[in-house]
């Protein structure tokens, strides 16, 4: 069993005055925000503000400035003065990481924020992207070092001062995303597939989610042959599907199906990866981690629409049982496919899981997947790239990616990329020998499994993983997909029900 840590354990407390000497008095640290062209006069008025102004004088360049003043006494409170650029999302939470990261640098528990200067959105823009970059940097990652006496207190909370601002949904969005990055830090013999299964059904039940699990001899009598391909090479026969529902009302049928793609270790197969292809194969499951994330986030905001949460958990493993090249498989909607590498695993697992999420008849359904390595080589990692059976979906599956700073890049899904998974010996080819664009053909491949009245996104996470953090972020492993998913179903159109409409009125 894997023993969860406290979610979002991070306080945001809001107060609508400036900090007393007592509030100022009580924090680790206070990180201000200014505007780029602010005056040594306004800088005085602020705590510690002749220190402040004074290094102001002396700084060579306004540009994203940042001023650092500290105590004379033995308190530990340090003052952070700086200034906002003007950018989009992702920069402007780009410049709130790297903020933090200052305001973090001496372990405060408690941290203050506040602007002086700014008004309106601009002032909005600078809370927010600090908050939701604090909460962020909050989360203790998995450690499994023996030595732990000499760690680091971490932030606990975060106490932001003058007119509030609306934060509800970066608290949502946080937990979603916390649990989508630790789960996918973890090792891949402590998250095996029956200690995700629990692990994830009970973060569920914590949040309203109810929990159905699909093994392999359920999944037999479903025709899920696709799935279990894969599974079959296991050592342990734990694989299987897990389904989460959520039902806020009378409603039976999901609007929404969150589909993610769960392989907690992956060797390749018979085909099987190098040495350094396979050092970081414990992350391949971080679609379903960002599909389950999202489904908890949704629930904390209790969203008015019923959806479901399909995880595709087992392993890809080498062994005598393992799937191999051309072997002919049939998968849950009787599609037979022809199996070219083993290594294309994901495809497999997630048609299987499309196919029996749509028997649902949901109105929308959303995938994630750290699929191919061709959509990193085609946008590196920091963008992902986001596919639709709605071409004419692309401006608002864009515009979300824009606004909410977890980019996305749309690629094409015309009908005659087919060609390449033409087979001569079933319906469909797994993948191209070939390999080229491989990230569309799985797309491709992938369309086979969704009916084609049902709107369709796939996002290919190329930007699961980035060395240095990503906008918010600030490790390795990001999480990407929580905060679009939630830009998307809640502000894109409205509402999901708008946004189904609009996708279900453009056709193909």
């Amino acid at each position: 069993m894997i023993e969860l840590p406290d979610f979002g354990a991070a306080r945001v407390v809001q107060s609508a005055l400036k900090p007393s000497k007592r509030d100022f008095d009580s924090l680790d640290q206070l990180t201000i925000v200014v505007p780029k062209d602010v005056t040594a006069a306004q800088l005085r008025a602020l705590p510690q503000g002749a220190q402040l102004a004074a290094l102001h004088a002396r700084a060579k360049s306004k540009d994203e400035m940042v001023l650092t003043s500290r105590m004379s006494t033995s308190h530990a409170t340090r003052v952070i003065a700086a200034a906002l650029p003007v950018k989009d999302s992702f920069g402007t939470l780009t410049w709130a990481r790297k903020l933090i990261a200052q305001s973090l640098q001496e372990n405060p528990v408690r941290l203050g924020l506040m602007t002086s200067g700014l008004t309106g959105a601009d002032r909005e823009r600078a809370l927010r992207a600090l908050v939701a970059a604090a909460l962020a940097a909050a989360l203790d990652m998995p450690t499994f070092k023996s030595d732990k006496k000499h760690k680091s207190p971490k932030l606990r909370s975060l106490h932001v001062f003058g007119a509030p601002v609306v934060l509800e949904d970066l608290r949502a969005q946080a937990l979603g995303n916390d649990i989508a990055r630790w789960l996918t830090a973890l090792p891949p013999n402590i998250l095996t597939a029956a200690a995700y299964r629990e692990a994830a059904t009970q973060l569920g039940k914590a949040h309203s989610l109810t929990a159905e699990f699909l093994g392999e001899k359920k999944l037999e009598t479903l025709g899920a042959g696709a799935f279990l391909a894969v599974a079959q090479g296991n050592e342990q026969r734990d694989a299987g599907i897990l389904r989460l529902k959520y039902r806020p009302g009378k409603e039976t049928r999901p609007e929404v199906a969150l589909v993610g793609k769960g392989i907690i270790f992956d060797t390749g197969g018979t085909n099987l990866k190098p040495f350094k292809g396979m050092l970081d194969m414990h992350t391949d499951m971080q679609g379903s981690a960002v599909a389950l994330g999202t489904g908890i986030a949704l629930a904390e905001l209790e969203v008015p629409f019923a959806f479901d949460v399909w995880m595709a958990i087992t392993e890809n493993r080498i062994s005598g049982r393992a799937y191999k090249s051309q072997d002919v498989v049939t998968a849950a909607n009787g599609t037979t496919i022809q199996v070219i590498h083993t290594d294309a695993e994901g495809r497999m697992v997630l048609a299987d899981t499309l196919a029996l999420a749509a028997r649902e008849e949901p109105k929308l359904i959303i995938d994630y997947a750290t699929l191919t390595g061709s959509c990193v080589g085609a946008l590196t990692e920091r963008y992902t790239g986001v596919f639709s059976n709605r071409a004419s979906a692309y401006p608002v599956l864009t515009k979300a990616g824009a606004d909410s700073g977890e980019r996305v890049w749309p690629f094409p899904m015309d009908d005659d990329f087919d060609e390449s998974l033409r087979s001569d010996v079933a319906d469909i080819k797994q993948c191209s020998p070939e390999g080229s664009g491989d990230h569309i053909l799985a797309a491709r491949f992938l369309s086979r499994f969704v009916p084609r009245k049902i709107p369709w996104i796939h996002l290919d996470l190329s930007a699961g993983q980035h060395k240095e953090g990503l906008a918010h972020i600030p490790t390795e492993i990001t999480g990407f997909g929580v905060r679009y998913t939630l830009e998307l179903l809640q502000k894109q159109a409205g509402s999901p029900r708008e946004l189904i409409e609009r996708l279900a009125a453009s056709g193909r």
